[in-house]
């Protein structure tokens, strides 16, 4: 365990909010400057495969990340189609539908995931949306 692993995990830990690669690179420098883009790119595959960190694939060329603390086990992830926040809401029916609808099939559920694309109604009227910081100081500029 290096200290530039060290510096990547605590940044992964002090966040809330889903992040990119990239965001995380800009977190952990803050922490230790050496942290090298390479060890991140190296190291998120590996929080992945060890739970630690879930991988959110939006459908973009981004991927998205955020570290798995206590939660519901099943998140429905609703996506701004305008500012491309990502929310994550409670959805308990998600386990009873997988079982479901693989049992009809004689098959066990090993994962799933529901996401639903919004448009955030106050971006269009307003040009800008309060959920999110950055789309506010754009509209503002």
């Amino acid at each position: 365990m290096t200290g530039q692993r060290m510096a990547i995990f605590e940044a992964v830990f002090k966040e809330s909010s889903h992040f990119t690669a990239e965001e995380l690179l800009d977190k952990a420098r803050l922490i230790d400057r050496t942290v090298s883009r390479a060890t991140v790119y190296r190291t998120l595959p590996i929080l992945v495969e060890s739970s630690l960190v879930r991988e959110v694939d939006i459908g973009t060329n981004l991927k998205y990340y955020m570290p798995n603390k206590e939660q519901e086990s099943h998140q429905a992830q609703v996506i701004c189609n305008d500012c491309q926040k990502i929310f994550e809401i409670p959805a308990p029916f998600m386990e009873w539908y997988g079982s479901t609808v693989s049992a009809r099939l004689g098959l066990t559920p090993i994962s799933q995931r529901l996401q639903v694309n919004a448009s955030c109604q106050e971006f269009q009227s307003e040009g800008y949306c309060s959920k999110d910081a950055a789309s506010e100081t754009t509209a503002t500029e």
